[in-house]
């Protein structure tokens, strides 16, 4: 992983060398609508997340080559993850285990609760960006490129109470009682720092005076699996990003 950010940097520093023209900064707060992708595994823990509205908010300096052609590297604070409600697989408790004759506990049990799975990233992205008309005050664009991230937190919070069972089918339930399943859990240490990826997007600018507003629409896809242990599931990040921003020339 640290010969994708280095290569990244050099990128960054080569291409921040090579600029003929100006410089632009921009910032862009948005919203961020992940989703934990299923990595080709019938673990029922990987499965059953749902998008949520997050923060995300990016810096970026676009380094002009020649009307049309630039390079953006940027630094983006991402909150990805997802949400599942209803009936779900959870590992078995270690205070459950008893439960059950020995060598005979189900890997998973199954309840219907809420649960929660924010993560917290930061991206470094490098993207080549084309505009479409640069010479006049509206203009089009697209821009895509790799990335690298780094895992600043991440917490999996369930609420609600349910019967337990064995099973998806609720056959036969291991206690007529209801369990509480509040908690909040950080789960950083189960998962992998680093991940890289690609991300891009497409924008409409509006020129104004002292530089330009804008809108863009994209998203990123990590490749890496976020679980150190395939236990835990297999989840693959990514998130579709709406942002609106304020760029101006050094």
């Amino acid at each position: 992983m640290k010969k994708y950010i280095l290569i990244i940097i050099v990128i960054s520093i080569a291409g921040f060398s090579r600029a003929q023209r100006n410089i632009e900064i921009a910032f862009k707060p948005g919203v961020s609508i992940p989703s934990l992708h299923a990595a080709g595994s019938d673990n029922p823990l990987s499965s059953g997340y749902r998008s949520q509205a997050y923060q995300d908010a990016a810096l970026h300096a676009e380094y002009k080559f020649s009307r049309s052609f630039s390079i953006q590297p940027q630094l983006e604070y991402s909150l990805q993850g997802g949400r599942k409600n209803g009936l779900q697989a959870f590992p078995v408790p270690g205070e459950m285990a008893p439960l059950f004759p020995p060598g005979e506990a189900p890997a998973y049990l199954y309840a219907d609760y809420t649960s929660e799975t924010k993560l917290a990233y930061f991206l470094l992205p490098v993207l080549v960006k084309y505009h479409l008309n640069p010479q006049k005050k509206w203009d089009v664009y697209i821009a895509a490129g790799p990335f690298a991230s780094y895992l600043l937190g991440a917490k999996n919070r369930t609420s609600g109470s349910s019967i337990i069972y064995p099973d998806e089918n609720k056959t036969q339930p291991l206690d007529p009682q209801p369990r509480s399943f509040n908690n909040e859990d950080n789960i950083a240490n189960d998962l992998h720092r680093f991940n890289t990826g690609i991300t891009g997007h497409m924008g409409l600018g509006r020129k104004i005076i002292s530089g330009s507003i804008f809108l863009e629409v994209g998203g990123n896809y990590g490749i890496i699996v976020i679980q150190k242990n395939s236990a835990n599931g297999r989840n693959r990040t990514g998130a579709a990003v709406i942002s609106l921003g304020y760029q101006y020339e050094l």
